[in-house]
């Protein structure tokens, strides 16, 4: 269906709050090695909760599950590693064949 604000295509679904969502075209991503579908859009971390994973990075010290708290890029919970760089999941865009890694704030686990 094409959103006739933006001229995207995308597909449109039933929303909960405030009716139809209009999301973007449906895009893959890599998330340790597991493909993810996505839409444009959508920050990493929205994909993967919506996805299912909660569990992002260990801790590094406790080495425990870390996950997702404020979503504005504040907190650095979320951090993932992404085509080799260290970002916050919640502050980078989804987009088709990018690669995403968990870790600890010092690197990507292997």
């Amino acid at each position: 269906m094409k959103n006739s604000r933006t001229g995207a295509v995308g597909s449109r679904i039933d929303g909960r709050i405030g009716g139809a969502v209009d999301r973007g075209a449906a895009v893959r991503f890599t998330f340790d090695g597991v493909p993810v579908t996505a839409y444009a859009g959508e920050s990493v971390a929205a994909a993967l909760f919506a996805a299912g994973i909660r569990d992002l990075r260990k801790s590094p010290r406790a080495g425990t599950p870390r996950g997702m708290f404020c979503l504005m890029g504040i907190c650095q919970e979320c951090v993932v590693w992404i085509d080799g760089r260290r970002r916050p999941a919640c502050q980078a865009a989804v987009r088709e064949g990018l690669a995403a890694r968990s870790g600890t704030i010092d690197g990507p686990e292997s």
